[in-house]
């Protein structure tokens, strides 16, 4: 029974040393990066001096693109990020992103997610976020 424990614990340690050779990392290292955690929606939007609902939605908008890396949203991952910083949402999100598109800040992304359209931040706006939003 111990001589099969034992051989079950080599093999395992063996599995451990070939992934973190085939991956770069030792054990140490890769526990270091998953345990980093990711900024809250909250504490970005906090690094941010928005002045109005658009800003807001701008940054809340980059924070799901760029740093929770999902890539484009819809309406639904525009109130779920604002409820997750626990700001209250826009009157009408549609029409703060209608608003936001014709500012330069977003664009219509070609697929819908969801079943809805989605879009995706120009160049534009992710330079106005990047620049704590100046236009310089």
């Amino acid at each position: 029974m111990i001589d099969n424990l034992e051989f079950r614990v080599k093999a395992l340690e063996d599995r451990v040393t070939a992934l973190e050779s085939a991956t770069g990392q030792t054990s140490q290292s890769l526990s270091s990066t998953l345990s980093k955690k990711l900024q809250s929606p909250k504490e970005f939007l906090l690094t941010k001096k928005t002045k109005n609902m658009i800003q807001k939605t701008l940054v809340l908008a980059y924070y799901f693109e760029s740093i929770a890396q999902h890539g484009a949203f819809n309406v639904n991952d525009l109130e779920t990020t604002f409820r997750n910083a626990k700001e209250k949402l826009p009157v009408n999100m549609n029409d703060t992103v209608n608003k936001t598109i014709k500012r330069g800040l977003f664009v219509e992304h070609d697929e819908r997610k969801g079943g809805k359209k989605s879009w995706m931040l120009t160049a534009t706006g992710e330079k106005f976020v990047e620049n704590n939003l100046s236009e310089e």
